[in-house]
């Protein structure tokens, strides 16, 4: 049994001699048996310690000026959602100023032209006219109208013949003579007038150019009269008759002041 017990180097140096013996002794036993007689050591895998995860760094509180700015930019960003959503804004008082002046220049403006177009009457066209006296004497080219208060066609004809006016009255005379005056017989058979409104047609120096009767487009007007405001010698419709009133059925009475062209 102690034999059975003794390691491989016992044995050996109980059969080696003493010599033997006693170097190995000093050197110890050898390098296979040394392996071999060696109790192996079991590994064991140590245990990791798992890694404590970081925490996260805390943020710092903004400051007064950077809560400002971020409270600016976030009004800047909601005013600017709020106009491209296409939401209008309230008007203001300044905005409703601004309408009521705009409307009342439009209702002033359309005052205006209404009464260039349907407001102008016989009375305003005569009360502008230039005297025929003075008419025939200033150099000027002339239109005279003969017409009469109760003249439908002549009423009609009103708007149109003040729009004339006004475009030419600074190189042309504008008359009116009322067939109802007798103050004007001698006029009335020198241009032949028997039917109303009659449009005589006078150079500057007073001689005819010709004439046109009743209504008529606007147009031959008005390039009678710019022919006569640009000195050409002759107009171009000279004996035109369009629907007119009869001069017969004039009110004849005498007017107090002999001056008055009406």
């Amino acid at each position: 049994m102690a034999l059975m017990a003794a390691g491989p180097f016992d044995l050996f140096l109980r059969e080696a001699g003493p010599h033997i013996r006693s170097a190995a002794l000093l050197r110890g036993p050898p390098a296979a048996l040394r392996l071999f007689g060696r109790p192996r050591r079991i590994r064991t895998p140590c245990c990791e310690a798992k890694p404590i995860p970081a925490e996260p760094p805390v943020a710092e509180p903004p400051s007064t000026d950077e809560t400002a700015a971020i409270n600016n930019s976030y009004e800047d960003s909601s005013a600017s959602i709020d106009q491209s959503d296409g939401f209008p804004a309230l008007p203001n008082k300044s905005i409703n100023r601004r309408i009521a002046f705009t409307s009342a220049v439009a209702a002033l403006g359309l005052f205006l032209s209404s009464r260039l177009e349907v407001g102008v009457s016989l009375n305003d066209l005569s009360a502008a006219a230039v005297p025929y006296e003075e008419a025939l004497s200033n150099g000027k080219p002339t239109v005279v109208e003969f017409y009469a208060d109760w003249c439908e066609v002549c009423r009609e004809l009103a708007p149109e013949i003040y729009k004339v006016e006004q475009q030419y009255k600074d190189r042309v005379n504008f008359v009116m003579l009322n067939v109802d005056n007798t103050k004007w017989e001698q006029e009335l058979d020198e241009f032949g007038v028997e039917g109303i409104p009659h449009f005589v047609f006078l150079d500057g120096k007073g001689n005819e150019e010709g004439n046109i009767v009743g209504r008529l487009p606007k147009q031959y007007l008005l390039e009678n009269v710019d022919a006569l405001a640009n000195g050409r010698t002759s107009v171009p419709h000279a004996r035109v008759i369009g629907r007119y009133s009869s001069a017969e059925s004039r009110k004849v009475y005498q007017v107090p002041d002999p001056r008055s062209h009406g």
